[in-house]
């Protein structure tokens, strides 16, 4: 896992545009086509044979009753953190600021990729399997698309996850620990709000997190890096204590 996660670290070499086309064809685009199958498989499986799962519709029925004036505002922001004009703003805020800085523009990509992907994935799939919004009283407006799986869970888990990945660059181990669980909490509260907010079924949410965390490292991990130096330090050092 460390060596997965620090993979840009221990090979910091420019690929060619046309090997990160390549690459990104074969390694995120492929695989995903593959994720798609598996969300609408499970979003026919829900409308069909499992009638809907109407035992969820107690868990929004619960939320409902938990409803405040502070809560519906806090959980109006949770979920506008989610939305689709929030997480492409950030993205290019973020890629811009980070590309500045590092000049490294296929790691800057990263971000972008597996929000796009978990896009694609999603309004395809919403579109196909057509499942419609739990019956309580909504406080936010429907969007166009169906109810599964959540857009805004997937997104912001998409976003956020490359994000955790990306501060295990920070150095100070405080301050890594902290932006990692915040990044990571982020995408657990925009779907808790969706829920609160009578948008989703939890079935959504929850395969719309499944989506973003696919998404978040199909992209990591879409271009080639020659990790073999971690390995063989890693066996040296084994080789050392064995000694």
């Amino acid at each position: 896992m460390h060596t997965f996660l620090h993979r840009y670290e221990l090979d910091t070499s420019a690929p060619t545009r046309k090997e990160a086309w390549r690459d990104f064809a074969q390694r995120v685009l492929l695989p995903a086509v593959g994720l798609w199958v598996v969300i609408v498989g499970v979003g026919f499986l829900i409308t069909g044979p499992l009638n809907n799962l109407p035992g969820e519709a107690a868990v929004n029925e619960w939320f409902v009753t938990q409803r405040t004036d502070t809560l519906n505002a806090v959980t109006a922001v949770l979920s506008a953190i989610g939305t689709t004009e929030f997480i492409i703003g950030a993205c290019v805020l973020f890629v811009a600021l980070f590309w500045w800085r590092t000049k490294q523009w296929w790691l800057a990509l990263v971000p972008p990729q597996a929000i796009a992907v978990q896009a694609i994935v999603f309004m395809t799939a919403a579109l196909v399997v057509g499942r419609e919004r739990p019956d309580v009283e909504k406080l936010d407006e429907s969007p166009p698309t169906s109810s599964y799986p959540s857009g805004h869970t997937g997104a912001s888990t998409a976003f956020y996850v490359v994000l955790a990945m990306l501060a295990q660059r920070i150095e100070n181990r405080i301050l890594r620990v902290i932006v990692t669980v915040v990044c990571l909490l982020v995408p657990i509260a925009v779907g808790t709000a969706r829920l609160y907010r009578g948008m989703h079924s939890l079935s959504d949410v929850l395969m719309g997190c499944l989506n973003g965390l696919v998404c978040a490292f199909l992209a990591w991990n879409y271009l080639r890096r020659d990790t073999s130096s971690a390995t063989s330090t890693s066996s040296t050092a084994h080789s050392v204590v064995g000694s």
